[in-house]
């Protein structure tokens, strides 16, 4: 017996399904246009997305069921990010989004599918994404950073830049990004202010340091008020440098003294009585 086939529909009579229809124009601005530009907007089987390391490393299993629960009821509102590679597509952006539809299952997700970018603009993408979430550790944005410097080798003034970020919080990650592993692992675990990090960090090699190290590791220091607090209880003064701006004023004022023919003259008178002193020593 011969399949029968439905009657052909004229194209401009056929019915179109717009998976945007659903999604708020304010969730789509979150993208950086500039770099999503041209990117194709597409239902693709999760099965055939591929997963590799993310911004993202720290995440809470009792929120994913949460979130699970409320894309199976209301649906996915904000597009995945993936970028065609040969015959696979890699995950950018939504890993958080992408193992709470795992949980529920889900067999398609709507993509932005992006092609033929860089790493570089990829990281950048993935980057800009994630900024946008306040829940993002800043671990987990300063090993990014770091990242982005390693793969462009680009200066603090360009990643700034290309990232859209102060130049000050730039320098503050980079540092952060080089702690080591074990003190970055418990910051996460413990939810520790990055300031403590950072101070911690400025102390010379001491007990006192070695102290404040093994507290940090077991989540006994976590507030920058207990490092004060414990910094004090030790008698520590931290040594205070004299700001650029000052320094700059100063050398200003030493050169425009410098030029008056008075003060050159007690300056030489000043060199040679120690010239003489060192003499007599």
């Amino acid at each position: 017996m011969a399949k029968e086939f439905a009657a052909r529909t004229v194209k401009r009579e056929r019915k179109m399904t717009d998976i945007t229809a659903n999604i708020d124009e304010k969730i789509l601005r979150i993208h950086d246009q500039k770099l999503l530009r041209g990117a194709q907007l597409d239902h693709i089987a999760l099965k055939d997305i591929v997963v590799r390391d993310q911004v993202r490393t720290k995440f809470n299993d009792e929120s994913l069921q949460e979130l699970a629960l409320n894309i199976k009821e209301n649906g996915l509102i904000q597009p995945l990010v993936i970028h065609r590679e040969g015959n696979k597509f890699v995950l950018i952006c939504g890993e958080r989004r992408f193992r709470a539809m795992n949980l529920i299952p889900f067999e398609t997700a709507p993509c932005f599918i992006l092609e033929n970018k860089t790493a570089e603009e990829l990281m950048a993408i993935q980057f800009s994404e994630n900024q946008a979430r306040e829940d993002l550790h800043y671990i987990d944005q300063a090993d990014s950073i770091f990242g982005y410097q390693k793969l462009t080798g680009a200066s603090e003034r360009k990643i700034t830049a290309a990232l859209g970020i102060s130049k000050s919080e730039v320098h503050r990650c980079l540092q952060i990004a080089k702690l080591p592993k074990e003190i970055k692992e418990a910051a996460k675990e413990y939810n520790t202010e990055k300031y403590v990090l950072l101070e911690w960090h400025e102390l010379p090699k001491s007990e006192l340091r070695d102290e404040i190290r093994s507290k940090i590791l077991n989540g006994e220091m976590t507030k920058r008020l207990q490092l004060k607090r414990q910094l004090s209880a030790n008698n520590y003064a931290k040594e205070r440098k004299l700001p650029v701006a000052n320094m700059d004023h100063l050398m200003k004022e030493m050169k425009s003294q410098m030029k008056d023919p008075k003060f050159q003259a007690k300056a030489k008178a000043m060199m040679k009585q120690l010239i003489k002193e060192t003499t007599l020593q």
